[in-house]
């Protein structure tokens, strides 16, 4: 005798189509879960390492920027050693003409000449002071002028003043300008 099958045999093959379809799905599901989470997980990594790099970058950046600060601050101080040395080296420069210029101012000065005051600003020199006559003040300026170290007499004023009954006094101001000579010129005076 044949034998039949009265047991459902098309919904037996469904589900287990379905079930094997399911467990398919399921193993498809967790791989794509495990790659996405991997891919998250690393890329996460890359991130936070990043950070981490910016972070340390910045702590550089901050340090450089600290030492720049120090830098320029350095600058600034040998700036100001460096005007205070070329202010020394000057003057240091400087002493022996303002030797030289008072030695030639009292050269020049002739008898019956005195001197008051004596301003100097940059080259240009101020003089007030007493004479007895106005030939003393014109020869003081001849001898100015003839100098090596001054040059430039100018009589800016001249006043005759009584101080007692027989003397008679004049007060100028003259101007002049400080030169300064080559060496073969400073060795003919």
């Amino acid at each position: 005798m044949s034998t039949i099958n009265l047991l459902p045999w098309r919904e037996a093959k469904r589900k287990e189509l379905l079930q094997q379809f399911l467990i398919s799905f399921g193993f498809v599901f967790l791989i794509a879960a495990s790659v996405w989470g991997l891919g998250h997980y690393y890329h996460s990594q890359l991130i936070g390492n990043q950070i981490l790099r910016i972070g340390m970058v910045d702590e550089k950046i901050a340090e450089v920027d600290k030492k720049i600060k120090e830098i320029r601050e350095l600058e600034k101080e040998k700036e100001q050693l460096l005007s205070r040395i070329r202010a020394i080296e000057e003057l240091q420069g400087n002493r022996p003409l303002i030797v030289r210029f008072f030695d030639e101012l009292v050269h020049s000065l002739p008898d019956g000449v005195t001197l008051l005051e004596v301003k100097q600003e940059g080259k240009k020199i101020t003089v007030n002071g007493l004479a007895q006559s106005n030939a003393r003040v014109s020869s003081f300026m001849r001898n100015l002028d003839s100098s090596v170290w001054l040059t430039e007499a100018s009589l800016k004023v001249i006043k005759e003043s009584n101080v007692s009954d027989s003397t008679v006094v004049n007060s100028f101001t003259l101007t002049f300008k400080q030169i300064f000579p080559k060496d073969g010129e400073e060795e003919e005076s």
